[in-house]
């Protein structure tokens, strides 16, 4: 089943490195693209850039990267849905980890909240070396940092667990209950109500109420 999404839907994939966004954020592109919706994949321009500059950002520059990628996003949102291969709040989160510094959350949680779906990619496929980031180690307290960012923003959001074609099951069919839950909205009346909660097994949960749970104490701490 094919979900209706109009222009101007944002499907965005966030998660820490090497957890398949790049992979997963094709494949659902590819596959709305097959089923004849008009999609543009927005790619990770921290990553262009680091490769351009041969370095990771400095603190200074975090704001202009994360600036570009919603640019970006924005510009191709204007001729139909779009895949986002993450979005400032990844470079928010970096920020923070890596620099100690908060301040591009504000604009990040902004533009977020334009954005239809958000889905998280899990930590349960291998890790892969890449020279231009960290190692294993950092992708728990990236995913951390992500998961509260989204939690304490109230919004909700769909963990994606699983490799190759079982990832982009889960993918869609979080995709496809969103859409449904606005479009059922939509038809009552209230644009503005909050989606219903999924009810798949806790194992592989994407219900953002769970998740909501799991991290209201480290929300709590961080206030």
């Amino acid at each position: 089943m094919t979900p209706t999404l109009p222009t101007g839907c944002v499907i965005t994939v966030l998660g820490a490195e090497s957890t398949g966004k790049t992979e997963l954020a094709r494949a659902i592109a590819q596959r709305l693209q097959q089923r004849g919706i008009p999609t543009t994949l927005v790619g990770e321009y921290l990553r262009e850039w680091c490769e351009r500059e041969r370095r990771t950002p400095r603190p200074d520059e975090q704001q202009a990267i994360a600036d570009e990628q919603t640019r970006r996003i924005a510009m191709a949102a204007a001729t139909g849905v779009v895949v986002a291969d993450t979005t400032a709040l990844m470079t928010a989160v970096y920020s923070e980890q890596l620099f100690g510094d908060r301040s591009l959350y504000a604009d990040a949680l902004a533009a977020q909240r334009r954005y239809a779906v958000h889905l998280l990619a899990a930590l349960d496929i291998p890790w892969v070396a890449d020279e231009m980031r960290d190692g294993p180690h950092a992708r728990q307290p990236t995913d951390t940092l992500v998961r509260a960012a989204l939690v304490g923003a109230g919004l909700p959001f769909a963990v994606v667990h699983g490799s190759g074609g079982e990832r982009l099951a889960n993918a869609w069919n979080a995709i496809h209950s969103i859409a449904g839950s606005e479009t059922r909205a939509r038809v009552r009346g209230q644009t503005e109500a909050k989606p219903a909660a999924w009810t798949w097994p806790c194992e592989k949960c994407s219900d953002p109420e769970c998740e909501h749970r799991l991290f209201t104490d480290l929300i709590g701490r961080r206030e």
